[in-house]
């Protein structure tokens, strides 16, 4: 089954939380165990899909062999190929309960290297608005968000999960009118990007989400990117791909 993009980083991030549990468990037999059993998934079809017998999952989960990071993957990669074809059940309630919000990131993933603001300038076609900041900062990843869904919908807390692992993070506002609301929203919230890339207004940009940027030492790039997709794309150039990516199932 495929799956929409946006829905890539809501897979990656809850992935990446099960195999730690796994790899984090003073008895991996029985975190394998627990989150077969959560997915309701049995040894057999679990090991259908894993291209294995269903002795060697039974192997792994009674402590017989010990997983390493290429079971655990592909035992992760499976649950969520299954969850997949059941339209998502399991995947959308670990997400509700993790905190992640739903319908609002349209793609978030990681730099293979730090990104200089010079540098995402030209990945987001963009022109700098507050061109009197300093030109140093650097990012080592991005968020990509439906800006006015964010903006009704997240609390100022939950700022700390789009920014990931690191708030040298560019944060991406797109759907945007002239820009005042995003700004305002990052002014109020207890935890800031380093960057702040809007995209959508085609005539001008609202002077107070410049000065609020400037107030904030945050650089504001207006991105002319003629569609989110082609803006998406770019950016994903320079991100390594999903790890935990599904592809079809």
């Amino acid at each position: 089954m495929s799956r929409a993009p946006a829905e890539d980083y809501v897979v990656e991030q809850i992935a990446k939380r099960i195999a730690g549990d796994i790899v984090m468990s003073t008895s991996p037999g029985r975190a394998l165990k627990k989150w077969r059993e959560y997915f309701e998934v049995s040894q057999q079809t679990l090991a259908r899909a894993m291209g294995v017998s269903s002795s060697v999952v039974s192997d792994y989960e009674k402590g017989r062999r010990q997983p390493g990071y290429k079971y655990i993957r592909k035992f992760v990669l499976a649950l969520l190929a299954i969850d997949a074809n059941q339209g998502w059940r399991k995947l959308r309630e670990l997400a509700r309960i993790a905190g992640i919000p739903p319908g609002i990131v349209i793609d978030m993933r990681d730099f293979e290297r730090p990104v200089g603001l010079d540098e995402l300038l030209t990945m987001v076609d963009g022109v700098l608005l507050t061109p009197e900041l300093p030109r140093d900062k650097r990012v080592y990843g991005y968020t990509v968000l439906d800006s006015l869904k964010a903006i009704a919908s997240l609390k100022g807390t939950e700022f700390y999960f789009l920014l990931g692992g690191t708030p040298e993070r560019a944060i991406v506002f797109t759907n945007v009118r002239a820009g005042r609301s995003p700004m305002v929203a990052v002014r109020v919230s207890p935890v800031k990007p380093s960057i702040i890339v809007i995209h959508g207004p085609r005539r001008h940009v609202d002077p107070l989400a410049v000065r609020l940027a400037e107030l904030e030492g945050i650089p504001l790039i207006l991105s002319t990117s003629r569609t989110v997709e082609g803006l998406v794309g770019k950016l994903r150039k320079k991100a390594p791909l999903v790890p935990y990516g599904l592809g079809t199932a």
